[in-house]
């Protein structure tokens, strides 16, 4: 397999273009926003010192890795972009190179979410609760590229 078709509607490819925009910005001017911590998780917890001084060295490689990954995924969703606009399904061909910078952003995105929600776990919320519909539907489409990986692996 040298590529995935990533079937989105064009809503939802919409969305997660303006999602991916957002992360983009996020990662590539961080300041201050407490979601950055969710990004960059300290590794030291019983060391305050320490983990400040590993975060100093490697906040930015990472940001900047995500940034990376983020703008892969921006990438393929730009050609969806140009595809006819009475389709009402967006196919998205993903490379299965692209496919880890995929997952790699579609989690980080879901974790920004999560500081935003206030979820810390995620059984913490209200399935009901229509503002976590977004965290959801990142989840299962995330849990779709999984399968998609783990069917590759074998």
């Amino acid at each position: 397999m040298t590529h995935v078709i990533f079937t989105l509607t064009r809503v939802e490819a919409a969305h997660l273009t303006d999602l991916v925009g957002q992360f983009q910005q996020l990662v590539s001017e961080p300041v201050g926003d407490p979601a950055l911590e969710r990004l960059t998780p300290d590794v030291y917890p019983d060391d305050a010192e320490a983990s400040s001084e590993f975060r100093q060295v490697t906040r930015a490689d990472l940001l900047g890795r995500r940034a990376h990954d983020a703008a892969t995924v921006a990438g393929d969703l730009g050609r969806v972009e140009d595809a006819s606009v009475s389709d009402a399904l967006s196919p998205v061909d993903i490379s299965i190179a692209d496919l880890d910078p995929w997952l790699r952003t579609l989690s980080a995105l879901r974790l920004v979410l999560a500081s935003r929600l206030g979820i810390a776990d995620g059984d913490e919320h209200d399935d009901d609760d229509p503002a976590y519909g977004l965290y959801e539907w990142l989840g299962y489409r995330l849990e779709g590229l999984v399968q998609v990986a783990e069917q590759d692996d074998s």
